[in-house]
């Protein structure tokens, strides 16, 4: 058998934690590459993975060929995209990790322009708010709208995404709008159920103090466009980012209220995992993004120009 795709196989069920896994990652069958990580341990006369029902552990032998197996193929990778990157084109396939309504709203055109780009560059892209392993599911890069837990992931920023409190012209003629954030406790208010709070709302004032209202909860959910959408539907006021909302507000569904007050802002970032080299398809498309986001987002603008008008 082909010692570099037992290689291929051995590191692909390590980082993937099961053959099955591994399996999808190589779009090879499962037998397959049981059969290429069993020939490549007779071969060595070592076992590298101990199998049980449930879980594989590399054995010390393992951990050490793994450590350079995975060291080859990328030096292997990097050689081949060095020669590519010498004559001005990217090739291969780079995985993407998209949070659902930020990419479907603001990442097609961005990747529509990198791929005319870079024509022999394809996309695989998992667009899901749920917080994926990179290592473990093959991912190149991710972006992720947030505060970042400690990790082993490189990140690189790329944006601030502002928050906006918001309310359907509807809703703010048959209900008032609030004039300071402590009467959102007497207002119907819509909330992403996936934040650690989602009920208290964080705010600044004009000195910068920190202040937390509890809200009067009328509705939750896990999508922000289904919130957004519930507003514009006179259900409530909700918060959201501008990046979702500035579409809603520039048609006129949605009236940004309690503008002279800061309401939360999170960084996001482009993270990859660390390793030795870093892919240039990879460098180039984070670049790539780090240039398009750079400065004030259009979606912030149109907030500003909008809010402005109203004032």
């Amino acid at each position: 058998m082909d010692k570099f795709e037992d290689l291929q196989a051995f590191v692909a069920v390590v980082e993937a934690g099961s053959f099955t896994a591994a399996a999808e990652r190589l779009n090879s069958a499962k037998s397959a590459v049981s059969r290429r990580v069993s020939a490549l341990e007779e071969r060595l006369g070592v076992q590298l993975l101990r199998r049980t029902t449930r879980v594989l552990n590399l054995t010390e032998t393992g951990q050490s060929f793994y450590d350079h197996s995975a060291r080859i193929l990328a030096d292997l990778d990097e050689a081949e995209a060095a020669v590519q990157h010498e004559h001005g084109e990217l090739r291969g396939t780079l995985r993407v990790a998209l949070p659902l309504s930020f990419g479907v709203r603001h990442m097609c055109k961005p990747i529509a322009t990198f791929s005319k780009l870079h024509p022999k560059l394809h996309f695989d892209l998992d667009l899901n708010d749920r917080r994926i392993d990179l290592i473990e599911e093959g991912m190149d890069l991710a972006l992720r709208i947030g505060h970042l837990k400690d990790s082993s992931l490189i990140a690189r920023r790329l944006f601030d995404a502002r928050t906006v409190i918001a309310a359907s012209p509807h809703y703010v003629k048959t209900h008032g709008a609030p004039q300071t954030p402590g009467e959102l406790a007497d207002h119907d208010c819509l909330v992403y159920s996936n934040l650690a709070d989602p009920d208290k709302w964080p705010w600044k004032d004009d000195k910068g103090k920190e202040h937390v209202v509890k809200v009067k909860t009328v509705m939750r959910a896990s999508s922000g466009d289904f919130l957004a959408n519930a507003a514009a539907h006179g259900l409530g006021v909700v918060v959201q980012p501008t990046f979702l909302a500035s579409d809603a507000i520039r048609r006129g569904n949605l009236v940004p209220l309690l503008t002279e007050y800061e309401w939360p802002v999170t960084p996001a970032y482009a993270v990859y995992p660390p390793t030795r080299h870093l892919s240039y398809r990879v460098r180039a498309f984070i670049d790539f993004l780090a240039e398009r986001f750079a400065g004030t987002p259009q979606w912030d603008r149109d907030c500003e120009t909008l809010s402005a008008r109203q004032s």
